[in-house]
């Protein structure tokens, strides 16, 4: 017959045993919550983010506190355990030695893997409400926790390791990324890809989104002023640059509502009219960053800048448009939409312009060319080949299978690519 002692000791055994189970599964949960959701909820007014993140500012103070008592209780019920086997079994050797098999495999599983597990699944369950128990508790066993913590840390100063030291939860930009593409459905696709845009802005530079220079269009004032006149009635800009023989002498950009508003005021349009019409152009070096390049367009008030290299030729446009479409994509509404690089076929092959933007077909039709060498289609096959093409030469570029149809002035004008195939080398692999 069990005697009454027994029962109350096998009763502290389990009381004990929850305690320890509680100690280990608090310090799990709270060392793996979530730092910047805890301290989001906790600018949202949540009781349990508040104290947890309060806790973890002294994640040294709260150790010592959860070990102080996981050692405590566990030291008990190695204890317990051993009045209890002498209850059962008398004062032999025996009997002690299963006794402390049994509590320790007890605590591994019930005190120790178990509840560590559940917390690391379910931190926030078990973690807020364990916050409020710990914030109290630590009023009570400050002196305790305090002295445990002053000899733990004058150790760590002799190993030459400053306790006060904090590890930084500053995201970088990749670290970023990678989390707002892990987002899963709780972000929809769009707005992971324009804020994957953001994120990716500092990689690219001017000359990668730029017009390039032999696409620029614009006015001569070298040229008859009929010239200029004919231009401005078809064009579907609104900024128009302007130079004099030559496209590296830019002289200025032309508004094209401030020529309507000069022919409103005086019919006759000379040379020298659309001279005094012209605004001061914005030039940016070929290397800048995007993100530096938005930042100056913005300090300038200008909606373009005009990219040069280090002697100053002439290399390219860059629109406001432009950098928008790095981060939301094509604007259906932009004139170039009416000038398309990429014709598919209907054998599933694809004729492009030698002059294709790299990082276009890369973004627009999910190619997965190298986009940190040449910044066109013809760029790339030059730099594969080393030579210049002749027609009918074929080449792969990163496992697309690429026949040039059209080389002209020593570049590639027309190729045909053939996407499908890439596809079916890569399933096959």
């Amino acid at each position: 017959m069990e005697s009454p002692a027994l029962g109350t000791l096998i009763g502290v055994l389990v009381l004990l045993l929850a305690l320890s189970a509680f100690f280990s599964g608090s310090e799990t949960s709270l060392m793996t919550l979530n730092r910047y959701r805890l301290r989001h909820l906790a600018s949202q007014g949540h009781g349990g983010a508040r104290r947890a993140l309060k806790l973890l500012e002294r994640p040294d103070r709260l150790i010592g506190l959860i070990l102080v008592g996981n050692n405590f209780v566990n030291s008990l019920l190695a204890s317990i355990a051993a009045l209890v086997a002498v209850e059962v079994g008398g004062v032999g050797g025996g009997a002690v030695a299963i006794a402390a098999t049994a509590i320790t495999v007890l605590i591994l599983i019930f005190g120790e893997v178990a509840p560590k597990t559940l917390a690391a699944l379910h931190p926030e369950r078990i973690g807020f409400p364990a916050a409020y128990v710990y914030s109290a508790v630590q009023r009570v066993f400050y002196p305790v926790v305090w002295g445990i913590n002053g000899v733990a840390n004058g150790m760590l100063r002799l190993l030459g390791v400053d306790p006060e030291q904090r590890g930084s939860d500053a995201l970088s930009r990749e670290e970023l990324r990678t989390l707002v593409l892990e987002a899963g459905s709780r972000i929809p696709k769009r707005h992971q890809r324009m804020l994957v845009g953001i994120l990716d802005l500092e990689k690219a530079t001017a000359e990668d989104i730029m017009i390039p220079r032999s696409e620029v269009s614009g006015i001569d004032l070298g040229d008859p002023v009929e010239d200029a006149l004919e231009f401005l009635r078809r064009t579907t800009y609104t900024r128009i640059p302007v130079w004099e023989g030559s496209i590296d002498h830019v002289l200025g950009i032309l508004h094209v509502r401030d020529f309507l508003q000069s022919v409103m005021d005086d019919a006759e349009v000379t040379t020298e009219t659309l001279r005094g019409l012209l605004r001061e152009p914005h030039f940016i070096p070929e290397g800048t960053p995007l993100t530096t390049l938005l930042v100056n367009l913005q300090r300038a008030r200008q909606p373009m800048g005009l990219v040069v290299d280090e002697y100053g030729d002439l290399q390219g446009i860059v629109t406001f448009p432009d950098l928008l479409e790095e981060i939301v994509g094509e604007f259906t509404t932009d004139p170039q939409d009416s000038i398309r690089d990429v014709h598919p076929q209907a054998d599933g092959s694809v004729l492009v312009d030698g002059t294709a933007n790299v990082r276009e077909l890369v973004r627009t039709l999910g190619w997965e060319l190298p986009t940190d060498g040449p910044k066109t289609l013809n760029g790339l096959i030059l730099e594969q080949l080393e030579s210049i093409p002749e027609t009918g030469t074929s080449l792969l570029i990163a496992g697309y299978p690429v026949e040039i149809l059209q080389v002209q002035d020593n570049a590639v004008r027309v190729a045909r690519v053939y996407p499908a195939m890439r596809r079916r080398e890569a399933t096959a692999e």
